[in-house]
């Protein structure tokens, strides 16, 4: 720990007490869950919004690093297969090689390989210094974790932040997917979105889908990853499994 920052050293009384509850990401092309999403949650199922609302700067760093290890813990005694995907706030992280250690450390701990974690930045958090959002990235990378854009289409600075970080993967917003079936604008947006994506290398997640309409015509625009209640709402300490129905819905007229 001689290396470590200051703020690694937060006193516990700092922590808010935090549990999961975990969405699936699904390829309807396999027909199989690929990964979870690890959604915080208060102890006694309060809602992310509820818990959000009580981080400020005196328990950031801690609530980042609890958020990590608890998803952790608990994707693996529930025996979680597949990608694992953690938030993380960038504002959080003062020395990406050192705030990594409790991350490293609970995958140590509960036997959960590295190479199955993935960490999403939301697309619409403020984030001031793009060197140093770049150089956690960087150092992610060089961990063997896959790297995300949250939330991508619904802040101000999408773009800008793709142009200076290439992660490996980009979450479409729901404000980008809701009702794109019935909308023409929305489809040419993430028509275009997707070729960008192709050309450097990017998969793409819809986020937010409710509907086979919804999730039919993202197919006909290249996107075959998916999160949304269509599959599976977040169970709450548990792994919600996929509606059979789910699947037929969006694969019957399709062909997959």
């Amino acid at each position: 720990m001689s290396h470590a920052c200051r703020a690694c050293h937060d006193d516990e009384t700092t922590r808010l007490p935090i549990s999961m509850a975990f969405q699936p990401l699904v390829d309807v092309r396999a027909r199989a869950v690929v990964g979870h999403e690890a959604l915080v949650r208060g102890p006694a199922q309060e809602s992310a919004a509820h818990v959000l609302a009580q981080v400020n700067d005196t328990n950031r760093y801690a609530f980042d690093q609890s958020c990590r290890v608890r998803a952790i813990e608990l994707a693996a005694q529930l025996g979680l297969q597949g990608m694992l995907s953690i938030n993380f706030l960038p504002n959080a992280v003062y020395r990406p090689e050192t705030c990594i250690r409790a991350t490293l450390q609970a995958a140590r701990t509960h036997g959960f390989p590295t190479e199955r974690l993935m960490f999403e930045v939301n697309e619409s958090e403020r984030v001031v210094d793009h060197a140093h959002l770049k150089a956690i990235f960087a150092e992610y990378h060089r961990q063997g974790f896959t790297t995300a854009i949250d939330d991508f289409g619904a802040g101000h600075s999408g773009l800008n932040l793709l142009a200076e970080f290439q992660p490996d993967i980009v979450k479409l917003d729901m404000a980008l997917t809701r009702h794109i079936d019935r909308d023409r604008v929305r489809r040419s947006i993430v028509q275009a979105t997707m070729g960008m994506c192709a050309d450097l290398g990017i998969r793409v997640i819809a986020e937010g889908i409710e509907t086979a309409e919804e999730c039919l015509a993202l197919q006909d625009l290249g996107v075959h990853l998916f999160q949304g209640y269509l599959f599976a709402r977040p169970g709450f300490e548990h792994l919600p499994t996929v509606a059979p129905d789910a699947w037929h819905a969006v694969t019957r007229t399709t062909g997959v």
